[in-house]
C-alpha cells in the first residue's frame, strides 16, 4: 500500500503559467523525493505599470512516501 503525501507550493515565473508550473516542480524536486503528479489549484498575475509583471501558481504537489 503506497502513502501518498499532497504540499502546496506558490511559484512564479515572468514568462507565463506553464513556466511557473515547471519552476515550481523543479524546485520542489530539489528536497521532494517520488513526485507523482502536480495541480494547479489557483492562478494570478502581478502588474507593473498596467502590465503583467508576473504570472504565479499555487500548486499542490503529490509524492510517494516509502
Amino acid at each position: 500500500m503506497a502513502i501518498v503525501k499532497v504540499i502546496e507550493i506558490i511559484a512564479s515565473s515572468e514568462k507565463g503559467w506553464e513556466d511557473a508550473t515547471r519552476n515550481g516542480i523543479k524546485q520542489a524536486g530539489k528536497t521532494v523525493k517520488n513526485i507523482k503528479s502536480a495541480w494547479v489549484s489557483d492562478q494570478k498575475v502581478m502588474i507593473k505599470d498596467n502590465e503583467v509583471s508576473e504570472y504565479r501558481v499555487n500548486l499542490k504537489v503529490s509524492f510517494e512516501i516509502k
